[in-house]
């Protein structure tokens, strides 16, 4: 499902869909449209721009809010113009997995894009590469990654970015068991314990897009 204000760029990202293997089930160009297509008939995930109107501002988080209450199982993958800190911190504090957030001049490498979709609508968070490069960049006066090794913080930036274990493993070229290893370590240092209402990797993540 497909939620966007602007015909042209709806239609076209349509077509991108469908030529990568998806079925468009409806086409909405406001939150409210968007919120009733789904609760009709709820799809795998939803693709939606993150400023629509009224105002242009995060009505596109709020659709997917309410999409989350009245249909958990729909994916949520928001796309911006402009990498936003503060939107791309409220996904991943409000929404636990099946969220996306991507810059829309991602969408012109199809494969990559396409493959980002069924991440999100397998219950994977994809976040934006620029945006994981760019809170790498920040520092604060007390970060609370500093106790971590440059190579368990390149783990986490890339769980950051939704990787799996496996995934990680590839990219850096290590071993399955050694990542598990580097995550179990990222956890301790950052005293995250397990628990079961807590996602231990959802809240190392959330550290390391606030520090």
């Amino acid at each position: 499902m497909l939620a966007d204000d602007a015909v042209l760029f709806r239609e076209g990202m349509a077509r991108i869909l469908t030529d990568t293997g998806f079925t468009v089930t409806g086409r909405a160009g406001d939150g409210t449209t968007l919120i009733g297509l789904v609760r009709a008939d709820p799809p795998d995930v939803a693709v939606i721009d993150l400023r629509m109107p009224p105002d242009f501002a995060a009505e596109g988080i709020d659709a997917a809010a309410a999409i989350r209450a009245v249909a958990p199982g729909v994916g949520l993958m928001l796309l911006s113009q402009y990498v936003e800190v503060h939107h791309a911190l409220r996904l991943m504090t409000d929404f636990d997995g099946g969220v996306g957030y991507l810059l829309k001049d991602r969408v012109s490498d199809l494969t990559a894009f396409a493959a980002d979709v069924r991440k999100v609508a397998r219950g994977e968070t994809v976040i934006e590469a620029e945006l994981v490069a760019r809170l790498v960049a920040r520092r604060r006066e007390r970060d609370p990654l500093d106790a971590l090794t440059d190579r368990e913080r390149a783990v986490l930036a890339l769980m950051a970015r939704g990787l799996s274990n496996a995934a990680v493993a590839g990219d850096l070229h290590l071993s399955i068991k050694t990542v598990e290893a580097y995550v179990t370590s990222i956890f301790t240092k950052l005293g995250l314990v397990q628990h079961e209402r807590e996602h231990r990797r959802v809240l190392a993540v959330l550290t390391f897009l606030r520090a």
